[in-house]
């Protein structure tokens, strides 16, 4: 039975949905592809007629995630107190995909790793454009080191055991962000 051309992008569209939600909550490794395939609702012969290979759809799940969506400025204050809260820590399928697979994502095809870079400088320039600052190169080193600081406050509070410590790295980091880096 022939897939209709709208039928393919909608199983695409699930796939990387899928792909995206397990990857950023178990990792690349962690996660196969009849299991992407299991959650996207498909048979597992329907992947190649998607992607060649697991490192392709790596690459097209971090493009889809942080590189598709046209990010809106924001402020960073906002944007940290959203990002730095025990909801977005506790939910990684759910969150940030540069948090739950930076570090896994430096052992990728350079693909993987080119989709990470193109959703760095978005995300720099978005939070650049919400930045206090006047001068646009003190807008871009607080965009720079505010996203740093997130992101590594969110790794560091999923990768406690300390539910107080794990909760401080948060507001602290929150806090430092509203004082203006």
């Amino acid at each position: 039975m022939k897939v209709s051309r709208e039928q393919m992008v909608e199983n695409r569209r699930r796939i990387l949905e899928a792909a995206g939600r397990l990857f950023r909550a178990r990792g690349f490794e962690a996660v196969t592809v009849a299991e992407v395939m299991r959650a996207a609702g498909l048979t597992h012969g329907g992947f190649y007629g998607h992607f060649r290979s697991k490192d392709d759809l790596i690459a097209a799940t971090l493009a889809e995630l942080v590189v598709a969506p046209e990010p809106e400025p924001t402020a960073l204050s906002d944007f940290a107190a959203r990002y730095l809260s025990p909801g977005h820590r506790d939910n990684p399928g759910d969150g940030c995909p540069v948090a739950a697979l930076v570090s896994e994502t430096i052992r990728q095809a350079p693909e993987a790793r080119a989709a990470m870079t193109e959703g760095l400088r978005r995300q720099i320039a978005r939070l650049a454009d919400g930045a206090d600052a006047v001068d646009p190169k003190a807008a871009r080193q607080a965009a720079i080191g505010s996203w740093a600081a997130m992101v590594g406050a969110v790794i560091f509070a999923r990768m406690s055991d300390d539910p107080d410590l794990s909760d401080e790295v948060l507001a602290q980091t929150r806090a430092w962000i509203a004082r203006g880096a």
